[in-house]
């Protein structure tokens, strides 16, 4: 009797227990979530940051990406006082959902809510945010990012390889979008994810950041009369979140300090000289003034990345200053004893792949030099 009640007891008590166990088991309901987008629940790509809540995108090549398992998506975006002037300036941005375009439009206004993931059953999704304009014409941000779905929204992994790319038009993709070699300037045809830079990342399975200015140099930005132009400059903003000509939520990116603890690049590509050139041309002082000066660039930058290979490059918009860029690298390593610098040329535009706005490197150049630049990290960094 005692061993039947015993049995008795037993059963109940195992079922009980598979009913708790059931419950636990319950599949999660599809639920409505907002985030505010930042490092725990987004990959934050290049040079971004929080700001009032918001992600601020800065640079070219900027954004967030993130995963999640649901049935729809909306992003709602913020622009800044770009909007206020004309479309030639405001940012350019694209939304891809699993690796497909879905967007591809400038900010028109201070908000805009896009729904850019609809489905009827959950799927898993991935979901890129990413700015294609650069950061001195204008920047944006990522309000907010609303999703039904099972569970929360996740940031996708980081790639083992980190590039950092410091550069001009060319790193930003200045008129990559509009092969006609006479016209103007305009976000609308600049497209980072074109350029020598991205595609370069790509085919190394690689994250990557840009630090990149049109008209911008060493010594000087870009002249058409020979004068110096001193205030454009890339080493002045390089510890800076950035350099912006318009304001984000009554902020500007040059007031910030870049914390570069937040991920050291595994490699860093210099392509500044181009702008240079129009106003060193053949004046042996004002090329030795760019050399000392790239000297004093390559110091900050080690001192910032201490462990990174630098690559100096040069030559899609014209080589004058390459050797310049030589002497400059071989004057710091023998100041400084750090090998870990090397040089590469990159081979001038052809006619034959055509040329883009205002006489930049078309798809078909940036995919050559691409292609060039991954071999020569590939052999340098034993990729």
């Amino acid at each position: 009797m005692k061993k039947m009640k015993r049995a008795i007891l037993m059963t109940i008590i195992t079922a009980f227990a598979m009913m708790l166990f059931a419950c636990g088991e319950k599949e999660e309901e599809l639920t409505v979530k907002t985030y505010i987008p930042n490092e725990s629940n987004v990959k934050i790509i290049g040079r971004a940051a929080s700001l009032n809540d918001t992600l601020w995108m800065v640079h070219s090549g900027s954004g967030a990406e993130f995963t999640f398992l649901g049935t729809t998506a909306s992003i709602t975006l913020q622009g800044d006082s770009s909007i206020l002037g004309t479309t030639d300036s405001r940012a350019h941005f694209a939304i891809y959902v699993n690796g497909e375009c879905v967007v591809d439009e400038l900010m028109e206004g201070l908000e805009k809510t896009y729904t850019v993931f609809e489905k009827e059953t959950e799927e898993q999704c991935t979901i890129k945010i990413v700015k294609l304009s650069e950061a001195a014409q204008s920047t944006m941000g990522i309000k907010s990012i609303e999703v039904t779905s099972k569970g929360d929204i996740t940031p996708t992994e980081n790639k083992e390889k980190f590039i950092e790319f410091i550069g001009d038009s060319i790193t930003c993709g200045y008129g990559v979008e509009d092969e006609v070699k006479e016209h103007p300037f305009r976000t609308s045809t600049e497209n980072a994810m074109k350029a020598y830079a991205y595609k370069t990342a790509e085919a190394l399975e690689a994250d990557y950041s840009l630090v990149s200015f049109s008209g911008h140099g060493i010594i000087s930005g870009y002249t058409a009369t020979g004068n110096k132009v001193p205030e454009q400059t890339v080493p002045q903003y390089y510890e800076k979140l950035g350099f912006s000509y318009g304001a984000y939520m009554g902020e500007k990116p040059v007031d910030y300090e870049w914390d570069f603890q937040k991920r050291q690049p595994d490699v860093i590509v210099v392509n500044l000289g181009t702008n240079d050139d129009t106003y060193t041309l053949t004046h042996a002082d004002r090329q030795q003034e760019y050399t000392d000066t790239y000297v004093e660039f390559l110091k900050t930058i080690r001192e910032n990345n201490p462990d990174a290979t630098i690559v100096c490059t040069l030559g899609i918009m014209g080589d004058r200053l390459f050797s310049s860029v030589t002497k400059a690298v071989e004057t710091y390593k023998s100041e400084t004893s750090d090998a870990n610098v090397y040089t590469m040329k990159f081979d001038v535009q052809s006619p034959a792949d055509g040329y883009a706005a205002d006489w930049h490197p078309t798809e078909a150049t940036h995919t050559k030099a691409a292609e060039k630049l991954t071999k020569e990290l590939k052999e340098i960094m034993g990729w």
